[in-house]
């Protein structure tokens, strides 16, 4: 365990006499005419640990937390999964009934189709200029299809599959332009008289399969994410949604925590109710035969096995943190119970809220110790908390109050000086003695002297600001 900081000073010492053996004395100073006490404490230098803690509001977070959409328009049609469920990566959660994307996949067909029938037909009376206008009318309808295919695919609700299709139809749309740009100087070489009208036929059909075959593929992955799978190994939460790295979404703690469905998790959830705005506070929790909209929330995934934190630290303290760095924290919830972390890693964009910028550290959870002594007991992905970081820190360093070090010209205002840094008064024989001394950490309750000061020596502890050189201090 590490040391503990020092405790708070005393700010103002009892207004009576003390014994002899105490350390603080009272001076009556005189000002504006009248007589004011001011508490003047002195004690003997002491070495110890001394560390520099910077605060920031935190978060408990998950490993992970997944939110999950709909991929296309249409109704639940089977829900397999409940309110709390754990859930394996893959594992089926639902079925979405969609006429809208099965439609889709039979136009892609037909279209794929007759783009096929289009290119083995014969040419050879076919017009110059009407293969120029084909071409031209195929170039227009490939875009659209191209831009359609990549929103079909830009909603799928698995990552991977996503990935995968967005990269296909970009891929296919590559080649199309390349077979595109071919057809067009075919085609202009048939305007000319130069070039063969069976040969940009060909071309022209070729480049459309490109374009149609990608449609299809598109339209059949949209069909087949109907079935909605899990992500992510977790626990799944019906009531609302959450993203990736934020707190999670209503209903999910109490889920965690109790592994049982809470008793009004399916309240509101009737049937053929729109889940366009899931999330959205009130709003309804998923159930087989409701509505939903294409990219729309359905539920959430969340993955606790392994919990971390954030803190939110202001920009003129994020530099002194680094990865490595220890934290002490204080979860809300968990009244006298002391949680540790580490520092992993410091996010490099800023957020900024009201004027204020904040940096995002990122912080392994090394578990906790209650007020009792024993085991802490796990905090709940969302909660809040106070994270106190170890930015520096000293053992066994020569070490002073606080409010022991005076700074800048503090004290020499009766010889006219204008002493620049660091300083504590020593008390010699009796009398108040000004020295410069060098600060290294610098604690909220201690800091560590590195030059000019030994253990053993006395220094005033409380009212250094008060203190004159040469005053008599018992």
């Amino acid at each position: 365990m590490r040391p503990p900081l020092l405790p708070p000073s005393r700010s103002r010492a009892p207004r009576r006499l003390l014994p002899a053996a105490a350390t603080a004395v009272v001076l009556l100073l005189a000002g504006c005419g009248e007589e004011e006490e001011a508490a003047v404490a002195t004690a003997a230098v002491q070495t110890g640990a001394v560390r520099e803690v910077v605060e920031a509001p935190g978060t408990v977070q998950p490993r992970a937390s997944s939110t999950v959409t709909a991929p296309a328009t249409g109704t639940v049609a089977t829900l397999e999964v409940t309110d709390g469920q754990q859930v394996q990566a893959g594992q089926v959660l639902a079925t979405i009934d969609s006429p809208q994307a099965h439609d889709a996949l039979e136009q892609a067909r037909e279209a794929d189709r007759r783009a096929a029938a289009a290119g083995s037909s014969s040419s050879s009376s076919a017009d110059p200029d009407e293969v120029a206008a084909q071409q031209r009318r195929a170039r227009a309808d490939a875009r659209a299809r191209f831009e359609q295919a990549e929103q079909q695919a830009a909603a799928l609700p698995d990552a991977v599959a996503r990935e995968a299709a967005l990269a296909a139809v970009r891929s296919s749309r590559t080649q199309y332009e390349l077979l595109a740009a071919q057809t067009q100087a075919l085609v202009e070489q048939v305007a000319a008289g130069l070039g063969d009208v069976d040969a940009a036929v060909a071309a022209l059909g070729q480049a459309q399969r490109v374009q149609t075959r990608a449609a299809v593929a598109a339209a059949q992955a949209t069909v087949d994410a109907l079935t909605v799978r899990a992500p992510i190994t977790g626990t799944v939460s019906l009531a609302g949604t959450g993203s990736a790295g934020t707190a999670l979404p209503a209903g999910a703690a109490a889920l965690l925590q109790s592994g049982a469905l809470p008793e009004s998790a399916l309240a509101g959830a009737a049937a053929g109710q729109d889940l366009g705005a899931a999330g959205a506070p009130g709003s309804p929790v998923l159930a087989a035969g409701a509505a939903v909209n294409a990219g729309a929330p359905l539920l959430s995934v969340i993955d606790a096995s392994v919990l971390t934190l954030t803190a939110d630290v202001d920009e003129s303290d994020v530099l002194r943190v680094q990865p490595g760095q220890v934290a002490e924290v204080a979860v809300d919830a968990v009244e006298g119970a002391t949680y540790r972390g580490t520092v992993t890693g410091v996010d490099p964009s800023a957020t900024g809220t009201g004027g204020a910028v904040t940096y995002t550290v990122r912080l392994s959870y090394d578990g906790g110790t209650a007020d009792s002594g024993g085991e802490a007991p796990t905090p709940l992905p969302g909660m809040s908390a106070v994270v106190s970081l170890v930015v520096a820190e000293a053992a066994d360093a020569v070490r002073v109050p606080a409010a022991a070090v005076v700074r800048g010209g503090a004290g020499t205002a009766a010889e006219g000086a204008d002493a620049p840094g660091d300083a504590v008064w020593v008390v010699r024989d009796g009398v108040a003695e000004r020295r410069d001394v060098t600060v290294g950490v610098r604690g909220q309750q201690a800091v560590q002297v590195t030059e000019g000061l030994r253990a053993g020596e006395r220094i005033v502890t409380e009212g250094a600001a008060d203190v004159r050189a040469g005053q008599q201090l018992p």
